[in-house]
């Protein structure tokens, strides 16, 4: 009786968490408005344009879902190619190019006259970097919000985090006609150590110890469900301190801020539904295709804000671009993980308990 008046307030928490969400938003940026020195002081705290509070916090949010993780399904998860095959051909082959089009015809061609030239490209090229930079930490986030399968978004970050390594300086390189682009490998390496390495392997470590001491069944049932608030949390505290860093920047910015939106937006549900429809049209299950588009819709806005500021520095069109990103992704994917809930069971309706 008392795990489910857990699991009932927990729901009412979750239900709520677009609410909590924009307050945590709203304080960040009036903390980085009225309280600078705060942000100043977290700003200290910094290696290769990864802030280590945001770090930790992310750590957090990410713990609780390696601890879910059975290893032993890792093997049986990368055996089912099809949503690993959405995951790659939305993520390198599509969402790139989509991301500089739609922004294009927005920032260049509808907004002409209303952002001056030079600005519009300089927006332009941070929409390219967030577009390059599918998501490798938040997306945990999503899959648990809307009961993803562990292991197959474990897979799917591990496979995104190699290509990455590979492919994304040359697609920014051409996408914006750049030679040489000086992707910071420090930021981009510490971020895949910190948002994936250390958490699996804490997990890990924590499910052989506390199975090997008190079995199978506690772990799951008794020590898991005490981390069960622990994500969301986690997150929140992230945007304030998030939103803290940015909060003059917004202010100051407000009317392009929106413009920048607008493109940002339609990107990301464009994303989202070509690989959950394509999920569907391959009869994958829920827990499957979830996740296999979120990763997609959701965006590394670490390694973007980092790209921005080598590239064109603190105070540039690119990186308030990028801030933008950070802006508009959590509301709009909370927006998708609804559709994505409300929508389960119509998707997994007539499909059989195993299915690619």
């Amino acid at each position: 009786m008392e795990d489910t008046s857990k699991s009932v307030g927990l729901g009412v928490f979750e239900k709520l968490l677009t609410v909590w969400v924009i307050a945590c938003m709203a304080l960040g940026v009036l903390i980085g408005k009225f309280l600078p020195a705060v942000p100043q002081f977290l700003g200290t705290l910094e290696y290769a344009h990864v802030s280590i509070p945001v770090a930790v916090l992310i750590w957090l949010m990410i713990y609780p879902m390696m601890l879910k993780i059975d290893f032993s399904g890792i093997a049986k998860a990368a055996k089912k190619p099809k949503g690993l095959v959405i995951t790659l051909v939305t993520n390198w082959l599509i969402k790139p190019f989509t991301m500089y089009g739609i922004s294009y015809l927005f920032l260049k061609v509808i907004f002409h006259g209303i952002i001056p030239d030079t600005l519009s490209t300089e927006y332009l090229a941070g929409a390219v970097f967030l577009g390059a930079a599918p998501c490798t930490a938040m997306v945990f986030v999503w899959s648990h919000l809307t009961k993803g399968e562990p292991a197959f978004t474990l897979v799917q970050v591990a496979i995104n985090d190699l290509v990455i390594l590979a492919l994304y300086a040359p697609i920014v390189a051409f996408l914006l006609g750049l030679s040489n682009v000086p992707v910071p490998w420090d930021t981009l390496i510490l971020s895949v150590v910190l948002f994936v390495v250390v958490p699996l392997s804490a997990g890990y470590l924590t499910r052989i110890l506390i199975v090997k001491r008190k079995g199978e069944e506690y772990f799951r049932e008794k020590f898991v469900t005490k981390f069960n608030s622990v994500t969301v949390i986690g997150l929140l505290l992230t945007l304030i301190i998030i939103f803290s860093f940015q909060g003059e920047i917004i202010l100051g910015n407000y009317l392009h801020i929106i413009l920048i939106a607008v493109p940002f937006i339609i990107q990301t549900g464009f994303i989202f539904a070509l690989a959950y429809f394509w999920a569907k049209l391959w009869k994958l299950p829920h827990n499957i295709a979830s996740p296999a588009a979120m990763i997609g819709a959701s965006n590394f806005f670490e390694l973007a804000v980092a790209v921005a500021i080598s590239l064109f520095g603190l105070n540039s069109g690119a990186t308030l671009a990028t801030v933008v990103g950070v802006l508009v992704e959590v509301p709009v994917m909370l927006t998708l993980v609804a559709i994505s809930n409300r929508s389960r069971k119509w998707f997994d309706k007539g499909l059989p308990a195993e299915t690619e």
